[in-house]
């Protein structure tokens, strides 16, 4: 049985300090007055609901995922709008958004986990009750289509949100470790370490190559996700506003000529130039035997961001592959491209 807890009301929310002000001085170009929602940070016993805004899960997909949960130390809950199936979705649009307001209304849950991604998150945008995230903050983790989610509640919010792996990724060492190193301790800075790659396959697959496209350092806000879902949110309210931004890219089984496409999209909208930096993670299936009528992925990124002239690199920890690090949608970091390290510079949780 699930633990009972009285409901918080905002304003003892706003005391708990979950609304924080940082007042420093001045870290390697971080603002001095920034102004973040943080969600209070996981502890072991606590409750992670779990949700699938949209492709379906299968029965023993959830099963598996919910044992890994309390493996490590939780009591996963989900409602009966995880099961079954709307035609490609879990639910209708109208049943997946009243699954993501009601985990976050209730009291009883600590976190919300994205059991999957699929397609989805963008039809759901404009029923989201942005208003009871802002009463009710809590740790949201998900990637792929979720990054539609991330982006948009942050943005509407203030949330912080956590791009990392969905209840059916989580499932390597190092994925859990990242995600616990997140989501369990508030203190800051905080490095991201990439994963050491010994597989002999994985080291000669050209997809895992790590480069540096843009040698130099720099801070921004972190934003970003899936490349495809990036490029879904423009000309929508939730269109992510990249000046000043450090921007985390992935995606997968994309064609080296539609990464060209929608990264050409991004530098010719409004503020993609006004980005700080580039971080690329590893685009799984995205790679092409070169040949005299194509690119590979790697010349389509040196083409289309070296350009840019700021700091840019690929084949960090996370996207579609094992070994997923998570990072924080919303909270300024430090991005090195020549020693390819990411290094939170706030609070991620409270």
């Amino acid at each position: 049985m699930l633990k009972r807890r009285q409901f918080i009301n905002l304003s003892a929310l706003l005391s708990a300090s979950t609304l924080v002000s940082h007042v420093r001085p001045n870290i390697e170009g971080l603002a001095q007055d920034t102004i973040k929602l943080l969600p209070k940070r996981l502890k072991k016993g606590d409750t992670i609901g779990l949700i699938a805004p949209g492709y379906a899960v299968k029965p023993e997909v959830l099963k598996e995922m919910k044992s890994t949960l309390v493996d490590m130390g939780f009591i996963p809950f989900h409602t009966d709008r995880i099961h079954g199936n709307h035609g490609y979705f879990s639910d209708t649009d109208e049943e997946r958004a009243a699954d993501l307001n009601e985990m976050f209304s209730n009291p009883e849950i600590d976190a919300i986990l994205c059991a999957r991604g699929g397609y989805g998150c963008t039809r759901i945008m404009q029923m989201i009750n942005y208003e009871n995230i802002k009463s009710n903050p809590k740790i949201l983790v998900g990637f792929s289509d979720v990054t539609a989610l991330l982006n948009g509640i942050n943005q509407e919010t203030g949330l912080v949100t956590f791009h990392g792996p969905v209840g059916s990724t989580l499932n390597d060492d190092y994925s859990k470790q990242q995600l616990l190193t997140r989501l369990e301790s508030p203190k800051y800075p905080q490095t991201i370490e990439n994963v050491v790659l010994e597989d002999m396959e994985i080291l000669e697959n050209p997809e895992y190559e790590r480069y540096t496209i843009t040698v130099g350092s720099t801070s921004g806000k972190l934003v970003g996700g899936s490349l495809s879902l990036i490029v879904a949110l423009v000309g929508t309210p939730y269109e992510i506003d990249f000046t000043d931004t450090i921007v985390c890219i992935e995606d997968v089984e994309e064609a080296p000529y539609r990464m060209d496409r929608m990264l050409t999209q991004l530098i010719e909208g409004s503020s993609f130039k006004k980005a700080k930096g580039i971080v690329f993670g590893v685009c799984a299936g995205c790679d092409r035997d070169p040949s005299p009528n194509g690119f590979t992925l790697k010349q389509v990124l040196m083409d289309r961001i070296a350009p840019l002239n700021i700091p840019a690199a690929y084949g960090m920890s996370f996207g579609h592959v094992t070994n997923n690090f998570t990072f924080a949608i919303g909270i300024h970091a430090l991005w090195d491209a020549d020693k390819m390290t990411l290094k939170l510079l706030e609070n991620v949780v409270s």
